[in-house]
């Protein structure tokens, strides 16, 4: 006895919603205008909202790039109460910012110590400190904007060596790390001297690299903007011969990141020309009638709006504009142009003998759900990582999901409503181009010419339809039934064993963090500067300060042995090459030298005061407060690195274990940060994500076994994306993150169609639901792979690194998402079971 088949559906969500759906597509086909108008008004009243575009850009890097509460800006806070900077007393070492400042490298092939190279080391500073910039109606020299140290300005430390003589190196005795020199004592050379031979007395041999800096006062923004703006072009102009040079300033990783922007603005037109000329091409036809060029053309329109009303609403609502979003409206076109393909697919499924209203209620029926799901899961996604640490990573969610809301809005009303006019057309048997009426059958005698222009409007005879699209002919006589046999499937699990295998191993090996020199363009200048720091000063790591937070009784020999064993445990770290000498070090060599107690609180306060009032240095390394130490601070220089993450990790660690209250900083950690909370929370968001995905799928999919390959497909797509992004060079940052957000809602988007349609399928077997599947959808879903590609495809030649990598990564996402939903899927549909009657 055969033995049916019944499918457990779960539709009690889905059918209502097709039904709703389909009398939206129906009311639309009998008023298409109104749908026309409204949409295009909607779009142009919010579209103003551009006019607020300079106003709401936010991109500066360390709002947007690091955590919003990451642990470093509360330390920071903390330095800054204690620690303020001592403008009298410049110290570069004490700074609780980056400060502002130039920096020079020069380097060389051979010895940069040399006479020759020195003398044109001291030549380019020269030219430096005689830059002038006038501001007002007065005229300011570097003197009089350079920061201060005994009232002159701070020195290069190398130069004052070598009394600004390049010959006198052939008589001074570097050492290295450290210098004794005779007036400014002991004088680390770690950060300016770059990959130093030295002979078995830490003397100076040769060296492959000289930093200079040039610290400006932080007193008029504007003054010290000008003067490094003009130190950036005299450097872009100045030649050497002995050495290279490479530059840099405080302001210029915030001024090169910005002209990413700019970078990749002129790209979007030819963007959308692509895309318009690719859906175009897609939707021809050789009939005169059934031709979806113009349809195809508004489509791509239609994207477009959804660009300018999203944008433009979230602008009035002053949503600030990060660098990231613009790579959003690449995304939402090929999101659009999905969508638009499917709607055509399921038009063409249509009887021609039906009335508009009913062709296009039958198409809201089919399509519709398909495209709500992959709306949906898209827009979710991107709307539950709004909760993302990384300011830049939400204003690029907000932005992308309001658009995909949008787009949405638009495919079924104005997209939907040119479809009804073109319905119109064709039920009129009119040309695509003239509407001038045509005879469906060739008359008698006909030249070939005349058949190729003036007949239209063939369809199949026996189903009612249009005329099979020719790829649509070979994903349901060719691929489909290929894919169903036994040796393909074999095939297809081996390759996705493969692929899952290389996906796991590239996971393992993902590094974090963003490389800050990847924020500019390529061709900018501080490109070679961060190469060059990297390349000659990267052995010797950030001098970290280590603070005492509170009142702490340095005076008790006991308790400052228990300090000690703290610092000890810092001192310990694989990392840290040495402790400077710190104020309290010093104090105590004071006291035992002038022989005075400083064993109790009177006396310990009494002798500080005048100590610190010699040493006016380290006046800034304790913060009194009506005779109470409040905080005081000192220095640990790390080298040999292992990790950013390891060092920062290990440092708070040891603070947290002592039983003091220490707290570690440094400028740099605020960039270093990223690391405590990339990929816990990155792992957050795609489980939370997946999970609402599921959830979505099991609602809208009608069968829970096929929702279920869904999510898994989900998984799996993520999982290959982010092993290759590994495997491909690519860090773990903001940037990336976005992008893995993004796989989130396209690894939904080809499965669930699929899946959908296969659960709808009216064929008694899973292999040939699965061939009604690919014969309705496989076309359009390679369309839609096909134009995502096309709407990033132009990013790949973008100078900035943000965008390259968003093409790179939406290329894997398409890529891996494709094989899912045309190979991989299909096949595990197949192994599903059913309930049994």
């Amino acid at each position: 006895m055969s033995q049916a088949t019944m499918v457990c559906t779960t539709d009690c969500v889905e059918k209502p919603i097709r039904f709703c759906l389909e009398r939206v597509g129906k009311f639309i086909g009998l008023h298409p205008w109104w749908f026309i108008i409204v949409p295009l008004a909607l779009a142009a009243s919010l579209g103003w909202g551009f006019c607020f575009l300079e106003d709401r850009k936010s991109n500066d890097i360390v709002q947007q790039f690091t955590p919003i509460d990451g642990r470093a800006k509360t330390e920071k806070h903390f330095y800054k109460a204690f620690f303020p900077s001592n403008k009298e007393e410049f110290s570069s070492l004490r700074l609780n910012t980056d400060g502002v400042y130039g920096s020079l490298i020069f380097t060389s092939e051979t010895d940069v110590l040399s006479v020759g190279a020195l003398e044109e080391i001291l030549h380019v500073d020269a030219t430096v400190k005689g830059i002038s910039i006038r501001h007002g109606e007065e005229e300011f020299a570097y003197s009089d904007v350079c920061a201060k140290v005994n009232q002159h300005c701070h020195p290069n430390s190398l130069l004052e060596i070598l009394d600004y003589n390049a010959n006198n190196i052939t008589v001074v005795n570097l050492t290295f790390p450290v210098h004794h020199h005779f007036k400014m004592g002991q004088v680390p050379l770690e950060h300016l001297l770059g990959q130093v031979d030295v002979d078995s007395n830490t003397v100076v041999q040769s060296a492959r690299a000289v930093r200079l800096f040039y610290y400006l006062q932080e007193v008029n923004d504007t003054l010290e903007d000008a003067w490094l703006n003009e130190f950036v072009h005299l450097l872009t102009n100045v030649t050497t011969n002995v050495t290279q040079v490479s530059y840099f300033t405080s302001l210029s990783r915030q001024q090169e990141f910005e002209k990413s922007t700019k970078s990749v603005t002129h790209l979007f037109a030819i963007t959308y020309f692509i895309a318009i000329l690719f859906s175009v091409l897609s939707c021809i036809r050789l009939d005169n009638v059934r031709n979806k060029m113009w349809v195809a053309g508004l489509g791509v329109i239609s994207t477009g709006l959804a660009v300018l009303s999203s944008f433009g609403f979230l602008l009035i609502l002053n949503v600030p504009f990060v660098i990231t979003v613009a790579s959003s409206p690449f995304l939402i076109l090929g999101i659009g142009i999905d969508d638009m393909f499917i709607m055509i697919s399921c038009w063409q499924q249509t009887n021609v003998h039906d009335s508009v209203e009913d062709r296009m209620a039958a198409t809201y029926r089919e399509a519709a759900i398909s495209i709500t799901i992959t709306t949906l899961t898209d827009v979710l996604a991107f709307f539950l990582s709004y909760s993302n640490p990384f300011r830049s990573v939400q204003s690029f969610c907000l932005y992308a999901g309001t658009a995909i809301l949008f787009c949405y809005l638009y495919n079924i009303t104005f997209f939907g409503a040119c479809l009804a006019l073109n319905g119109k057309r064709e039920e009129g048997n009119r040309h695509w181009l003239t509407c001038m009426k045509l005879p469906e059958d060739c008359p008698p005698g006909a030249s070939t010419a005349y058949i190729a222009c003036c007949v239209g409007g063939a369809y199949n005879r026996e189903s009612g339809t249009e005329e099979e699209h020719l790829m649509q002919k070979f994903f349901r006589k060719h691929y489909g039934p290929l894919l169903t046999t036994f040796w393909a499937k074999a095939m297809v699990i081996i390759l996705y064993v493969v692929y899952v295998s290389i996906s796991i191993y590239g996971c393992t090996t993902i590094k974090e963090g963003i490389d800050l020199k990847n924020l500019a363009v390529d061709q900018s200048y501080i490109v070679r500067y961060y190469e060059d720091e990297k390349e000659y000063f990267g052995h010797y790591g950030p001098n970290v300060m280590l603070a005492v937070n509170g009142t702490f009784p340095y005076w008790e020999n006991a308790e400052r042995k228990r300090l000690e064993y703290c610092i000890d445990k810092f001192q310990n770290l694989s990392f840290v090459r040495n402790q400077s000498p710190s104020w309290l070090h010093s104090f105590e060599h004071y006291a035992e030298k002038m022989n005075i107690t400083i064993s109790s609180d009177v006396e310990f306060k009494k002798h500080l005061k005048t100590f610190l009032r010699e040493h006016p240095t380290l006046r800034s390394d304790v913060s009194i407060t009506n005779d109470n130490i409040d905080a005081s601070r000192l220095f640990l220089q790390t080298a040999n690195v292992p990790s950013e993450k390891i060092m920062l990790e290990s440092l708070r660690k040891t603070a947290d274990d002592c039983q003091i209250s220490l707290v570690v900083y440094h400028p740099a950690f605020i960039y270093y940060d990223q690391y405590a909370v990339i990929m816990n929370n990155t792992i957050q968001t795609v489980c939370v994500a997946t999970m609402v995905m599921l959830v979505i799928s099991l609602i809208l999919i009608p069968n829970p076994v096929c929702a279920l390959w869904v999510a898994f497909t989900i998984a799996l797509v993520i999982v290959g994306v982010a092993g290759f992004m590994a495997l491909l060079g690519i860090n773990l940052d903001s940037i990336s993150m976005i992008n893995l957000i993004i796989s989130i809602g396209f690894s939904v988007d080809f499965s669930a169609h699929i899946s959908y349609t296969f659960v709808s399928s009216t064929k008694p077997s899973v292999n040939e639901k699965v061939v009604d599947a690919l014969s309705h959808l496989g076309f359009p879903i390679l369309q839609g792979a096909l134009s995502t590609i096309v709407g990033v495809v132009v990013l790949s030649a973008s100078v900035s690194y943000i965008f390259r990598t968003f093409f790179t990564i939406m290329s894997l996402v398409i890529l891996f998402g494709l094989l899912h939903g045309i190979a991989f899927m299909p096949v595990f549909l197949t192994f599903s079971q059913f309930c049994r009657m």
